[in-house]
């Protein structure tokens, strides 16, 4: 074999166990008991201070690249997601120029990652007015679904489907079995909200309540159930809704749901006036609703946690002026997502078994990733040393990201990734080694 991992923590299908991995061709050939006799090539012997895990997966990354690439890029964002034990990402279609909206414009896409990944990056195509007939060659050419917005998306170029433009993409979808993702948030009801202006966060909240999550949750699965469709609930915020999707997973509706570590670690209770860092949308709510996330993500009503990294350059945040209404949504947060859902989940009782489940195994499924997420044989020789009681206190001048900007900064975490590989190769940032993916291939 090329490679023979020992480590006496590891998280298989048997729990966190001491296990011995075989690795040929950047694949796992074996999984056998701590103390395996087996041999390879190159042999690592882990310590009994860290955990192997499978390389974890996060379907929700806005790369920008090309186009915005000021605020973010692809070689900036994989090193991230390596920093952070993330071995594959699925990039967003918009905030980048052009948005992936037609063959054309993914091919765009591709030709600027080539050659500059650390780790392998698949991409979702966009659903918008105007694009029907573009979808089903995004989907033959490997796209692994499409996302749509119900209200403003936040740029011009990607506009959100109405009630009736939802209804026709997903009969659309629905006729070659593809996988809509929706930004679910209901226009009308933001419109009638207050508007959002100022420093104070608890304005900032008003402006996007959770009646426009939970009209728009329940808008998608009456259409998905309407097409048989298959529908996937972005960065939920809203505990409110969480009885929704269970009733309609009940019913039989092809529904999953994800939310976000920052939805999980952070409350609207703490944030300071001013601090434009935490803007997200939807927003990040209060304690009792934090609770009641944790509490569905326990009952296996969210399926899984990914970062809705969004990063944006610092100007964008307006921290000159604290001014919520005018700074950019979004969590800066790839490098991060494992210690934060970790330092919370620890305390909640929960292991490491159950966040591998919520941020590898999960979010491979989701987007249909047959080799992705698992220490098992067939699949995939990526992985993720990862010391669970290692403290550390976020610095972002060291994040990997392009912008020093996040909500973590100055926030203690515990859990460090001691290092990552890909196929069986350490990721060390020197290299680009990632793959670009698409769907049915991985």
């Amino acid at each position: 074999m090329d490679l023979v991992v020992r480590a006496a923590r590891a998280v298989t299908a048997e729990g966190e166990v001491p296990a011995t991995v075989g690795v040929d061709g950047g694949r796992i050939v074996a999984v056998e008991p701590g103390g395996a006799s087996l041999s390879g090539d190159r042999e690592l012997d882990l310590g009994d201070d860290v955990v192997l895990l499978p390389g974890l997966v996060d379907t929700h990354v806005h790369v920008n690249d090309p186009g915005r690439a000021e605020w973010e890029g692809f070689e900036t964002a994989t090193r991230a997601a390596a920093a952070g034990g993330v071995t594959t990402i699925v990039d967003m279609p918009l905030n980048s120029l052009p948005p992936t909206v037609d063959v054309a414009a993914l091919e765009v896409k591709r030709k600027a990652a080539t050659g500059r990944v650390h780790v392998d990056v698949g991409f979702w195509g966009g659903a918008i007015p105007g694009n029907l007939a573009d979808l089903r060659g995004l989907h033959d050419a490997g796209v692994f679904g499409f996302k749509c917005f119900l209200l403003h998306s936040g740029v011009d170029e990607f506009p959100p489907l109405d009630p009736a433009g939802l209804d026709e993409a997903l009969r659309e979808l629905s006729s070659f079995d593809a996988l809509m993702i929706v930004h679910a948030e209901d226009a009308h009801e933001i419109d009638e909200a207050p508007e959002p202006h100022g420093g104070r966060y608890v304005d900032f909240l008003r402006s996007r309540p959770r009646t426009a999550e939970n009209l728009a949750i329940s808008h998608v699965i009456e259409a998905a159930r309407r097409h048989n469709a298959r529908a996937h609930i972005l960065h939920l915020s809203s505990s409110d809704a969480l009885p929704l999707i269970a009733e309609a997973r009940r019913d039989g509706v092809a529904l999953t749901a994800e939310t976000c570590p920052h939805y999980l670690s952070f409350i609207a209770e703490e944030i300071r006036d001013g601090a434009t860092q935490f803007k997200c949308c939807p927003p990040i709510r209060e304690a009792a609703n934090r609770e009641l996330l944790w509490q569905g993500l326990a009952d296996g009503v969210i399926d899984c946690v990914v970062s809705d990294h969004s990063p944006c350059t610092p100007e964008l945040k307006r921290f000159d002026s604290g001014d919520f209404g005018l700074a950019w949504g979004g969590i800066s947060s790839l490098q991060l997502g494992l210690p934060a859902v970790w330092t919370q989940a620890r305390q909640r009782g929960f292991a490491l078994t159950d966040v591998v489940r919520w941020m590898a195994e999960r979010p491979a499924a989701q987007a249909g990733m047959r080799r992705k997420g698992h220490l098992a044989v067939g699949f995939d020789a990526d992985f993720c040393v990862f010391a669970p009681d290692e403290a550390f206190v976020v610095d972002v001048a060291k994040l990997k990201h392009r912008n020093p900007v996040s909500a973590y900064d100055r926030r203690p975490l515990a859990g460090v990734v001691r290092s990552t590989w890909l196929r069986g190769t350490e990721i060390t940032g020197d290299e680009p080694r990632g793959a670009l993916l698409t769907r049915g291939d991985c």
